[in-house]
């Protein structure tokens, strides 16, 4: 399987320019005017629809794909070695008298 795209895989040159412009102007908007950080009543969150959606657009038109190539392909390190076991528990340390109530002059 070669590493380039298909023409049928890569999203539309003309709607993957808008969800582009949309998401640079959110985050221009949200970087620019304090007021775009905040909440509406009506549509929520604002920095979610400016910023967020358009974003999630943009990566959806490229199939969900993460931005690593190599990010699944890795495979977990195994450790050499027999596996690991518990130790037994320690023994029961013996008990040391309690010097709190024990004047000076006597010995323990």
């Amino acid at each position: 399987m070669s590493s380039s795209p298909r023409s049928s895989d890569r999203p539309d040159p003309r709607v993957l320019r808008c969800v582009r412009q949309a998401a640079l102007a959110g985050v221009a908007l949200v970087l620019v005017w304090p007021a775009a950080r905040g909440y509406s009543e009506w549509v929520g969150w604002l920095p979610l629809w400016l910023v967020g959606m358009p974003l999630v657009a943009w990566w959806s038109l490229h199939r969900f794909r993460l931005p690593l190539p190599g990010l699944l392909t890795r495979t977990a390190r195994r450790r050499r070695g027999p596996q690991a076991r518990r130790r037994g528990r320690p023994l029961p340390r013996p008990a040391r008298p309690d010097l709190r109530h024990v004047s000076r002059s006597q010995t323990v």
